[in-house]
């Protein structure tokens, strides 16, 4: 009986019902796309600073990266990754690399930049240079003289493809070493900065450079996504507890990128904050919605009070009437909300008109809106319990008229 009160109630006034569940449906489906868009952004985040020749899981001296110098490289770094390649999942992807601080020069130019040793077939999908929009061409497995640098490095250095460039780095016997190369490429980069960075010659050139032979200071892995997030951790003490003799550094990217970690649980706590913002603004428009259609029925409380019908019965026949108005707009503003985020999902939102502050923030161009069934149960939770809450007092109001009272409205 209360059911079919409370559903019949809500479509005496059609047009005030009509924009209730228009103000439900726009909070609901604004949580929804913003949540989405943020989510999207941070992944696109995380994905541009894993790619950042930062990786999953790394294993590295345990000194390494508090002073990045060649002395600390790793022991043995072929048995150390045959290790690695039985204990990760399929479609794992492994790759070692030789990084060390150096000086590139020409004639025009000097600068401090970060020397990648690289086995290019290797590094697609594990970094961003595998598959780097790219002048020229990428450097060769075995290329001892070639090089690859950053547009942004290229543009300070008034230099260009076929051009000479010189290394100047610490050898591994502390000696100063110093090798001409000839640029083969040069990369495009989502985040400007890593373009300044980064200069990258094939593994061999890197030993030649350092005048020994597997002296590979780092060894990046990518995971197949079911396993960048939950299922992470277990994998990192797995790795860590099977590489223990060879005493190395074995962490995850959240370890690796703690800056970035702090942002995503302090976005977490902001979108929820975001959330109850949007009910409250939502949430006069129910009360006062409500609270109207109390008022204009006073002399229908006070008819059924006078028949017999308790006070409790009126509480939950008027929260009914909240209940199917919120459940209606958010079912609503659920679904066009998830359909919005399935298109632009797929689609991408294209942000190159503010292509300068994307760079500076380290996002991706294009932001695919990701949802998490987490996020919409929120806000759907937040709205409906929410308003529940702040309609028991139009509820309370209605149950406390008298047939006496109510008998002197007109």
């Amino acid at each position: 009986m209360f059911t079919q009160l409370a559903w019949r109630n809500i479509w005496r006034n059609p047009r005030r019902t009509a924009i209730i569940l228009t103000a439900i449906f726009i909070g609901v489906f604004s949580m929804i796309i913003f949540a989405a868009f943020s989510r999207g952004m941070a992944d696109g985040m995380v994905d541009n600073a894993i790619d950042n020749l930062v990786g999953h899981i790394k294993v590295q001296h345990p000194d390494y990266r508090s002073d990045p110098d060649i002395s600390h490289r790793l022991p043995d770094p072929n048995a150390i990754t045959a290790e690695l390649k039985s204990l990760l999942p399929t479609g794992a992807k492994i790759t070692p690399r030789i990084r060390v601080e150096g000086v590139v020069a020409n004639a025009r130019e000097t600068a401090g930049v970060e020397i990648v040793g690289i086995h290019p077939g290797m590094e697609m999908g594990v970094s961003f240079i595998g598959d780097a929009p790219m002048d020229g061409r990428l450097i060769e497995d075995g290329d001892k003289n070639g090089i690859v640098m950053g547009a942004a490095l290229a543009d300070r250095f008034q230099t260009e493809v076929g051009k000479k460039l010189v290394l100047t780095t610490q050898q591994a016997d502390g000696e100063t070493g110093s090798r001409a190369f000839r640029i083969r490429g040069i990369y495009r980069s989502e985040i400007e900065a890593t373009e300044k960075a980064y200069v990258f010659i094939s593994y061999t050139a890197a030993e030649q450079l350092m005048g020994e032979k597997n002296c590979a200071t780092e060894i990046a892995v990518t995971l197949p996504k079911e396993y960048r997030n939950g299922r992470l951790a277990p994998l990192v003490q797995k790795c860590r507890d099977a590489l223990e003799p060879y005493h190395v550094s074995v962490n995850g990217w959240k370890d690796l990128m703690p800056a970035i970690s702090a942002y995503l649980a302090m976005f977490d706590a902001f979108l929820y904050i975001w959330f109850v913002v949007v009910f409250i603004a939502m949430g006069f428009g129910i009360v006062n919605t409500v609270l109207m259609a109390v008022y204009e029925r006073m002399r229908e409380f006070g008819l059924l009070k006078a028949i017999g019908m308790r006070p409790s019965w009126i509480v939950r026949m008027v929260l009914g009437e909240s209940f199917f108005l919120l459940a209606a707009g958010c079912a609503a503003g659920t679904i066009c909300g998830m359909a919005v985020t399935y298109y632009y999902g797929h689609a991408g939102i294209d942000l190159g008109a503010f292509a300068q502050g994307v760079k500076m923030w380290g996002m991706s161009r294009v932001i695919f809106p990701a949802i998490e069934i987490g996020d919409v149960v929120a806000a759907n939770a937040v709205v409906v319990v929410l308003g529940l809450v702040v309609s028991i007092y139009p509820a309370v109001k209605a149950a406390r008229f008298t047939p006496v009272e109510t008998m002197r409205q007109n």
